[in-house]
């Protein structure tokens, strides 16, 4: 069936990214970014045969190369006058004529196999399909769709087969084996290609050099042709008394006489420069196949941006239980939610995070990954938190283009955002929410007891009034937390330190501040192998292997974690860092720096931070934002550090 081409780009570019670990992926791997069929004429294809049976026939057609999906039109039911109701239908199944489709609902209703109807009519035209179905007051609008899609052709099935010619002999293949073929032979048609264009640039090059042999002696070639009897006794002279091959010889003869120009001289050179260069690169590619991968990607990448688009199928779990509802046809898409310093928020479909500009319009606060059927949990500074259907933020790649959080939310915008999870919205919930403020009073509470889509904001914390929350993270009731001040110090604890409290309780404290100015710049969640990564206002900044920070007891001094050499006013944030894994910097000045492990030094806590990034004048480092990569049944972030007042709090 038809698929999708932005969800198999970019699962042909997962496997290209992770080609040593080939073998490796799964099909599942896949259908992260593959969610199903997806056909021109949208609709909506079940994931399971029925509410019971949690056998996922995509996920088995994948993984066999055969199977079976129900394809359902799109529909929904409208209420008129006189309590009559109208069935609109504005998508119809992969394949069905919908000419014939409405010949059949007449037949049923001519023959009395479906009552109720009053008017069937097209209003489709340029803007997509529309058929209207109006019923009487006597009959259920419901009753009568699911008469429709058990009758006609607007639920039907559709047969998966992934069936291709593999060495000229019929295969059937799963999803990776599909995929896979299908790199190899991109991998076999680069280098045929590049093999072809090597041979011509090769060619080219050598009559061009033929070319400036006879023009840096352009008198001596004119004398010499002048001389000979005949163009092959030309061509021979030529050969003979400038080491020329037959093939340079005849380009000399055949060359224009306006070619002897000087601007057509230049010309010729900077060609033979450029085929020169040409070849180079095309050696380099046929040498290393990791190039070769590379240009398939970047071809696969400039397709998708030419001809990529939306889903236009969703994919809804069951068909059975009658008409389903909004939040059954909810495609279930994993994306990611951006929201900007002054509160802007947007979202955007897909496992890849938009790029952006060096300088944006607004800096990003909060990126997490979330999917359309979650919940997200904004928090707010003033310890108060609301829950949105993620599904309600519009869609955009453009931070600054976004929608005010404070227009989606009851929340206020005087509230300024601090942290943002997302949680399924069914399902039993597990673990904890780990609550932190600025003053270090941290909090624990248990997912249960979190609310769900909420018309009121509801308070997770009771901050006092010169402390705001900072920081809130899921945790499994097992975890280790690490806390991070201004004036460099750090205390690593276990969660089971901080008993579980209601939403009003207030917390205590996690670690003793030095004075009345210290404040905590960062609370994570402990990771094995990671570094935490700490930087000061003017952009000094050290990297430290986690292990380097012994497991303490709550609310204690801590260890030295960055020791601030003369200059530095402060650290201004911490977070953990996994290699691989890039953060944004945010400065005073507007501009946004990337960074890795490789952009900065790795050392014990004795050892002093270096700088990472230049900053303009009076400019300063003002937060970091993690967007990492988290699951997504339980994801979470938070919003850039900021300095607070000290709690009293215990």
């Amino acid at each position: 069936p038809p698929h999708n081409l932005t969800e198999v780009v970019s699962a042909l570019v997962y496997m290209l990214d992770n080609w040593k670990d080939l073998d490796d992926i799964s099909v599942g791997d896949l259908m992260r970014f593959i969610q199903g069929p997806d056909f021109p004429t949208g609709g909506l294809i079940s994931r399971h045969r029925g509410q019971d049976d949690e056998t996922d026939v995509i996920a088995s057609a994948y993984a066999t190369g055969r199977g079976r999906v129900v394809m359902r039109a799109r529909a929904h039911i409208e209420q008129m006058e006189r309590n009559k109701s109208r069935i609109i239908i504005t998508e119809i199944p992969y394949q069905v004529n919908k000419t014939n489709l409405m010949g059949r609902i007449a037949d049923l209703h001519r023959d009395g196999r479906l009552e109720g109807l009053t008017d069937l009519r097209d209003e489709s035209d340029r803007r997509g399909l529309r058929i209207i179905i109006e019923t009487t007051r006597t009959v259920d609008a419901e009753d009568v769709l699911a008469d429709l899609f058990r009758l006609t052709p607007l639920q039907s099935t559709f047969s998966i087969s992934l069936l291709a010619l593999v060495n000229n002999e019929p295969r059937v293949m799963t999803l990776k084996q599909a995929l896979r073929f299908y790199l190899e032979h991109r991998l076999e048609v680069i280098r045929r290609r590049s093999e072809y264009d090597l041979d011509r640039a090769r060619q080219r090059a050598h009559i061009l050099e033929g070319l400036l042999t006879a023009l840096d002696h352009l008198d001596e070639v004119i004398a010499l042709i002048r001389k000979s009897r005949s163009a092959d006794t030309a061509k021979s002279n030529l050969m003979d008394r400038f080491k020329l091959t037959e093939v340079q010889a005849q380009a000399i003869l055949d060359m224009q006489l306006r070619r002897l120009a000087a601007l057509e001289r230049k010309k010729i050179q900077e060609e033979h420069k450029e085929k020169l260069a040409l070849i180079k690169e095309l050696e380099k590619l046929l040498a290393r196949p990791e190039l070769m991968r590379q240009q398939i990607k970047k071809e696969l990448v400039a397709i998708n941006e030419k001809f990529g688009d939306k889903r236009r199928t969703q994919i809804v779990d069951s068909m059975e239980g009658g008409v389903l509802t909004s939040a059954g046809l909810l495609p279930d898409e994993q994306g990611w939610i951006m929201i900007g310093e002054k509160g802007t928020v947007c979202r955007t479909t897909g496992m890849t995070l938009p790029s952006m500009a060096r300088k944006p319009a607004e800096q990003p606060a909060v990126l997490l990954q979330a999917g359309t059927r979650d919940i997200l949990y904004l928090f707010s500074a003033g310890g108060r938190a609301v829950g949105l259907p993620v599904h309600r933020i519009p869609e955009g790649d453009d931070i600054g283009k976004g929608t005010s959080w404070a227009n989606l939310t009851p929340l206020g915008r005087d509230d300024l955002l601090v942290a943002a999870l997302a949680l399924p919205a069914d399902g039993e919930r597990e673990g904890y929410l780990f609550l932190t403020t600025l003053a270090g009073v941290v909090k624990r509470v248990r997912l249960e007891d979190l609310p769900g889509v909420t018309a009121d904001p509801f308070t997770v914390i009771n901050v006092a009034e010169d402390d705001a929350l900072g920081w809130a993270r899921l945790t499994t009731g097992e975890e280790e937390v690490i806390l991070a001040t201004s004036g460099g110090q750090a205390i690593r604890f276990t969660e089971e330190a901080v008993r579980p409290m209601g939403l009003p309780a207030s917390g205590v404290l996690g670690i003793k501040l030095d004075g009345e100015t210290d404040g905590l710049v960062g609370m994570e969640i402990v990771r094995p192998d990671s570094f935490v990564f700490s930087i000061t206002d003017n952009g000094l900044a050290k990297a430290t292997p986690i292990e380097e920070y012994p497991v303490q007891n709550r609310y204690g001094q801590g260890v030295i974690n960055l020791r601030l050499p003369k200059g530095a006013s402060e650290v201004v944030a911490m977070t953990l860092l996994s290699r691989g894994v890039t953060l944004i910097v945010t400065t005073s000045g507007g501009v946004i720096k990337k960074l890795g492990l490789s952009d900065t030094i790795i050392g014990t806590r004795s050892v002093r931070p270096q700088s990472a990034l230049s900053l303009a004048a009076k400019s300063r480092v003002t937060g970091l934002v993690v967007p990492e990569d988290r699951p997504p049944k339980a994801t979470d972030t938070a919003g850039r550090s900021k300095k607070g007042g000290k709690s009293k709090n215990k």
